[in-house]
């Protein structure tokens, strides 16, 4: 178990109080209950809002500090993974499921169920709102901008494994790419 308490994607505080809220919870109550072994390793030091200013670069805000958070978390996955482990990341905004693929996906081939009511298939040039909350699936992909964005992308997670479950609001831009 790993928190991600991240909000620079989506610009908001709040989310960043996941991993807290999740914990208290009950979640090790749940899986002490069902049997499960696991270890939490506490939470990813990571920029906050009050730390950062809000800089929007090539469409995006926040990119410098999110990049670094994706390559952190991406190393960090996929190190659980090599050991042996099955991480389970707690977050946080959606950022993070960037550095989540790309650090699952860096050995094998990774199919990726994503249940959310929106499509986050923006890229800095798509996005309304500048928040890369809205953007890991067209990153993961290499979509778009995140062609020139290697810390962003996960090779190994390929469109025809992806499947979005949920949908019900999808920017112009999103529905004329996603099918």
């Amino acid at each position: 178990m790993l928190g991600v308490p991240f909000a620079l994607g989506a610009d908001r505080r709040g989310v960043d109080m996941g991993p807290s809220a999740i914990r208290y919870g009950g979640l090790s109550t749940a899986l002490d209950t069902a049997g499960v072994e696991y270890t939490d390793a506490g939470d990813l030091a990571l920029p906050t809002l009050q730390s950062q200013s809000a800089t929007t670069d090539d469409g995006a805000k926040y990119l410098d500090a999110i990049a670094e958070m994706t390559d952190t978390l991406a190393d960090r996955v996929a190190t659980e993974i090599a050991d042996g482990s099955v991480p389970l990341v707690l977050g946080g905004d959606h950022s993070i499921a960037m550095g989540t693929m790309r650090g699952a996906a860096q050995t094998d081939e990774l199919g990726v169920i994503w249940f959310d009511a929106h499509g986050d298939y923006n890229t800095p040039t798509t996005s309304p709102s500048g928040n890369v909350h809205g953007m890991p699936l067209a990153a993961a992909h290499g979509y778009g901008d995140f062609a020139e964005m290697p810390w962003a992308t996960a090779p190994n997670v390929a469109e025809e494994n992806t499947a979005i479950v949920g949908a019900r609001s999808l920017d112009a831009d999103e529905r004329a790419v996603l099918r």
